[in-house]
């Protein structure tokens, strides 16, 4: 099923906000390179280098990389995206940027032993003043 091109400017515009946003917090995040045109491109590979990801490139190890990024995007569309119908990017931002912090600050996994991302990777819980509450 293709998509509209309109709906890959949003999804392209989204998702690179969202990893320059995330690579602000962890440096230490890779992002996989897709085959997708706009995720190959200089213009978007650029933004992430500058932002100092790391890009996770063809070979070795790709499928193990791949494997991740499509069970985290499965998640967020089925948590977030397939809920809301956001009307401009600006709405699809703030709702996506809101549903990392949950992601990654409250809510629990499994696969982490019911810890979040940000116990894992920076020791502690998050306190309520930490999420703006």
């Amino acid at each position: 099923m293709a998509v509209p091109a309109s709906n890959d400017i949003l999804l392209s515009e989204v998702i690179s906000c969202t990893l320059i946003s995330a690579a602000s917090i962890s440096p230490r995040i890779a992002a996989v390179k897709n085959d997708q045109a706009q995720f190959t491109s200089e213009e978007f590979t650029g933004l992430l280098e500058d932002a100092e990801v790391r890009i996770s490139m063809d070979g070795r190890g790709r499928l193990y990389d791949n494997i991740f990024v499509e069970r985290l995007w499965r998640t967020v569309k089925y948590e977030e995206v397939y809920l809301h119908d956001y009307r401009t990017v600006q709405e699809a931002r703030e709702h996506l940027a809101s549903y990392f912090r949950f992601y990654n600050t409250e809510r629990l996994h499994e696969t982490l032993g019911y810890r979040t991302p940000h116990e894992i990777y920076f020791g502690s819980p998050v306190v309520p003043m930490e999420l703006g509450v």
